[in-house]
């Protein structure tokens, strides 16, 4: 799923290049990479069914606290992001995926639609690749390994140079509203996967 995540994110800035916030993602990669690698020495040694069943309480919890944050008009700032970035990295070194956790931040921080698609990959970018090559350091990325990463990436990419122009054509109130249904998805499947 690394290799997978890091060409999803990568054919996510292709698409949305000219709509990334570099400030954005270097506040958050400065601590989420050196926390994604910690994560993922963590992981091997970590029972990962716990942190599942954490995490996808948490997503599902963070659906109402974004929307009382958006209803005070609160915009997270650049040093929050770093903060931020620190703890979530570490959380995806451990996990499959925290993508819908950066969902509220880079919501919070005030981007939409391709913004916040663009940033929030460049960020997820810098913390997978990170995640990787810890992987591969300790001998947890084989080589077979690595072949069905590229080939469920190849399938992701195809994807987001799809999706752009349904992106663009949704209000941003939408967008953030597919964003809350796909944090309940994923902290439902988390919640499942930890329990069965």
């Amino acid at each position: 799923m690394a290799i997978a995540a890091i060409m999803a994110n990568l054919s996510r800035i292709l698409a949305w290049w000219r709509d990334v916030n570099w400030r954005a993602c270097a506040a958050y990669s400065v601590t989420g990479v050196p926390g994604a690698a910690l994560g993922a020495r963590t992981l091997l040694v970590l029972p990962p069914r716990i942190i599942d069943g954490a995490l996808g309480a948490f997503f599902i919890a963070m659906i109402p606290a974004r929307r009382w944050l958006a209803s005070r008009d609160v915009k997270l700032r650049l040093w929050h992001l770093s903060v931020i970035g620190l703890l979530v990295g570490y959380l995806t070194g451990i996990v499959v995926s925290t993508g819908p956790l950066t969902v509220p931040i880079f919501l919070s921080y005030g981007l939409v639609k391709g913004a916040f698609l663009a940033t929030e990959a460049a960020s997820s970018l810098a913390v997978y690749i990170s995640k990787a090559l810890v992987f591969r350091t300790f001998g947890a990325l084989p080589a077979d390994i690595f072949v069905e990463g590229l080939i469920t990436g190849s399938s992701l990419m195809g994807g987001a140079f799809l999706a752009k122009r349904f992106v663009l054509k949704l209000e941003a109130d939408r967008f953030r509203l597919l964003m809350d249904g796909l944090m309940l998805v994923s902290g439902a499947v988390m919640l499942f996967t930890a329990i069965i």
